[in-house]
C-alpha cells in the first residue's frame, strides 16, 4: 500500500472531501445570487493625483539628480514621505492648489464621460443584462467543471 493508510481511513477521508465540496458549491451559488461587480470601463478617465503624489513627482526628479547612484524605489519613497511629513502647511499649499485644479478638471471630464455613457447606454439596457447573464452562466459551468474534475481526482486516488 502507498502511504501506509488503510482503505477504511482513505474512504472516510474521501467522504469528508465530498461533503466539503457540497458546502463549497453552496457558497458559489450564494455568491452568484448576489451578483457580480460591473466590468470596469477601459475608457474611463483616471482619477487625479493627490497633493502628495504631485509633490512626489517633483521630489523624484530632484532626488535622482542628487543621488544618481540610488536605484531603489523604496529609498526614494521613504525620503519623499519623510520630507512631506516635515513640511509645513504653507510649504504644501502649492501642491494642494495643483491637486485641486487637477480635481476640478477631472470632474469636468468625468461629467462629460458620464453623459456620453448615459446617452449610449439609453437603448442598450438589455445588452448589459445579457452580458451579466453570460457571466453568471459561465460561473455556473465553471462550478460544474470543477465538480467533474474533482470526481476524477477522487477516482484516481482510490
Amino acid at each position: 500500500m502507498r502511504g501506509g493508510k488503510s482503505k477504511a481511513a482513505a474512504s472516510s477521508k474521501d467522504d469528508t472531501k465530498v461533503a466539503g465540496k457540497r458546502k463549497a458549491a453552496g457558497k458559489v451559488d450564494k455568491k452568484a445570487k448576489r451578483g457580480r461587480k460591473a466590468a470596469k470601463d477601459a475608457n474611463k478617465p483616471k482619477r487625479p493625483p493627490s497633493a502628495f503624489f504631485i509633490f512626489m513627482e517633483e521630489f523624484r526628479k530632484t532626488f535622482q539628480e542628487k543621488h544618481p547612484e540610488n536605484k531603489k524605489v523604496s529609498v526614494v519613497s521613504k525620503a519623499c514621505g519623510d520630507k512631506w511629513k516635515s513640511m509645513s502647511e504653507s510649504e504644501k499649499a502649492p501642491y494642494v492648489a495643483k491637486a485641486a485644479k487637477r480635481k476640478a478638471e477631472y470632474e469636468k471630464i468625468i461629467a462629460s464621460f458620464d453623459k456620453k455613457q448615459s446617452e449610449s447606454s439609453g437603448g442598450n439596457a438589455s445588452a448589459e443584462e445579457e452580458v451579466e447573464e453570460e457571466g453568471s452562466d459561465k460561473s455556473k459551468s465553471e462550478v460544474e467543471d470543477d465538480e467533474d474534475g474533482n470526481e476524477e481526482e477522487e477516482e484516481d486516488e482510490e
